[in-house]
């Protein structure tokens, strides 16, 4: 399985109500074809629709048979689907922090010093 990523506008005559129950019809069209949900957002109203995200696997050869559900249904204006990379989380002992750099501190006079022996005005 492959992890995906589908975004959507909706129609913007639509109320929140009406947009929930939309989205809610888009996961089962997705549990239909073999697909598992991963993260999915609410959907946002903007100017001139509602746009949401939702992630999900499912296997590639199934994809085309979603595609063909989701062009089917009316609300949905236009829709994005993206393959996505899983990251894995890398364990923290591994993650190597940056170690701080400890600088000796030098007195003004031990500087003057250096200075007239290097200039020769001692």
């Amino acid at each position: 399985m492959k992890y995906y990523e589908l975004t959507y506008l909706i129609s913007p005559d639509l109320s929140e109500e009406e947009a929930k129950s939309c989205q809610e019809k888009i996961i089962s069209l997705i549990q239909e074809v073999g697909g598992t949900l991963g993260e999915v957002k609410t959907p946002v109203r903007k100017k001139m629709a509602y746009l949401s995200t939702l992630n999900f696997h499912l296997d590639p050869e199934k994809l085309g048979s979603l595609e063909k559900k989701l062009k089917s249904e009316q609300k949905i204006l236009r829709y994005l689907i993206l393959k996505k990379k899983i990251l894995k989380k890398i364990p923290e002992i591994l993650i190597e922090k940056p170690k701080r750099i400890v600088r000796p501190k030098v007195e003004l006079k031990e500087i003057e010093k250096k200075l007239e022996e290097i200039l020769g005005e001692t």
